[in-house]
């Protein structure tokens, strides 16, 4: 039989049911996400609830249950299923004398095992310093001062407030660093605005193929595994498709129901390549029975980083796993968004997937008649240089009547860079 290193901890899972339902998806991606982390599932336990309790979220005698199955499996942490808050973990924590995480800080630990990049790196480490922020006190319980005596007095603080200070200025310090990293893609985005050069983002619930039909489209080697989060770092390929033209596409982390709103934050800087892309194809795995919650929890995250107007292409993977399901492209009822059931692992539907990425990209357009103020004339130059000009005349107020031919989301993002509401400036179609 083959031995676990010394070094891989044995966890206990506790999965919390408040709504009496013990959901299999949602257990076995627990389970799943734990697995990720490296951890050995040694064992499970499941805790119907009303509701958490103020003190150890599962009450007394389930405590008591969970600390009996500690003992006799010699576990090394406890992981919940469900935010903990400081004072209920470390409750737990004295109540079973083992380490007790909670479904964000395991959600953390993997990522921080996953982050490869500097930015990556950066913004693991503000996401944990923010949950840190909260729970110093652990630690320094049996510390009420600092040292007194001969070269020893401290500054008058507690060790706790120290360290909140400290963790301060490094978020601060992070923040700082991350911002420069912001304006490094600003940069890169207005240089491919410019060169017009659209990109396109990979989304969708992680695990659902999404490195795969990267690796794919553009031929890199990206690394794809059968694990929830096996890509944290951004990656941009240049892809060039059929008609000559290129286009960027990027691989971006995956979303997984109620992910904390603070690691949203902290993922600002990569998910801005979401929020400023031309378009999204949102990866759906097929074979998954709850597949309809979660393109539902995609789309809240969508919503939740303002993507929600950029055009989606559905992309329902995996169909190599059903003989008898072929690849097709079908409508969805917001049009121009579609429907493309494909395989990214054969290849089976790649063409299909290829040929309607054009389709919204360069065919995807219509004339649109606009009155500019005086002040667009930075927007006004970025029309010319898109080649979007169709016809253009100075009106009566000093402005501009101008005639464009573009996708009216891509003239909906210039117009917000320009600080101007697009519904103003549209008109009647100009005669000339």
């Amino acid at each position: 039989m083959e031995s676990k290193s010394a070094d891989i901890q044995r966890a206990l899972i506790v999965y919390v049911d408040f709504n009496k339902s013990t959901a299999d998806d949602a257990f076995n991606e627990f389970v799943q996400l734990v697995d990720s982390s490296g951890l050995d599932v040694i064992g499970s336990i499941i805790a119907p609830r009303q509701r958490p309790d103020a003190q150890l979220f599962v009450g007394k005698g389930k405590a008591d249950e969970i600390t009996a199955q500690v003992e006799q499996l010699n576990a090394d942490v406890v992981i919940f299923n469900h935010p903990l808050t400081p004072a209920q973990e470390r409750n737990l924590e004295k109540h079973m004398n083992v380490r007790v995480i909670d479904r964000i800080g395991l959600i953390l630990d993997i990522f921080a095992q996953r982050a490869r990049s500097y930015e990556g790196k950066l913004q693991v480490e503000l996401a944990q310093l923010q949950h840190l922020s909260t729970r110093l006190i652990r630690g320094w319980t049996h510390l009420e001062r600092q040292k007194g005596g001969i070269g020893l007095r401290g500054p008058g603080e507690t060790q706790l407030e120290t360290d909140r200070r400290l963790v301060g200025f490094r978020i601060k310090l992070i923040h700082q660093r991350l911002e420069k990293v912001r304006k490094q893609r600003f940069l890169s985005r207005q240089q491919r605005k410019k060169n017009d050069v659209p990109v396109i983002s990979l989304v969708g619930y992680t695990n659902a193929g999404k490195s795969t039909l990267f690796n794919r489209l553009t031929g890199a080697d990206v690394r794809a595994a059968n694990q929830l989060f096996a890509t944290l770092d951004p990656t941009l390929r240049r892809v060039e498709m059929d008609s000559g033209r290129n286009v960027i596409l990027t691989d971006t982390v995956g979303f997984i129901r109620d992910l904390p709103h603070d690691l949203v934050e902290s993922f600002q800087a990569t998910l801005e390549e979401v929020r400023e892309a031309d378009l999204l194809i949102h990866v759906i795995d097929v074979d998954h029975e709850q597949r309809q919650q979660r393109i539902d929890e995609v789309n809240k995250v969508i919503e939740m980083i303002d993507a929600s107007n950029v055009p989606q292409i559905e992309v329902y993977n995996k169909i190599d796993k059903y003989a008898e399901q072929t690849a097709h492209i079908e409508h969805a009822d917001n049009y121009p968004n579609t429907r493309i059931w494909l395989s990214s692992h054969t290849g089976k539907g790649i063409e299909l997937l290829r040929e309607n990425i054009e389709q919204q990209l360069c065919h995807n357009t219509k004339p649109l008649y606009l009155n500019l103020p005086v002040t667009a004339g930075q927007l006004r130059a970025k029309l010319f240089d898109l080649g979007a000009v169709r016809y253009d005349d100075a009106n009566e107020k000093g402005g501009w009547t101008m005639e464009v031919e573009l996708e009216e989301f891509r003239l909906h993002k210039l117009c917000e860079e320009a600080s101007l509401d697009l519904s103003q400036l549209q008109s009647l179609p100009a005669r000339y």
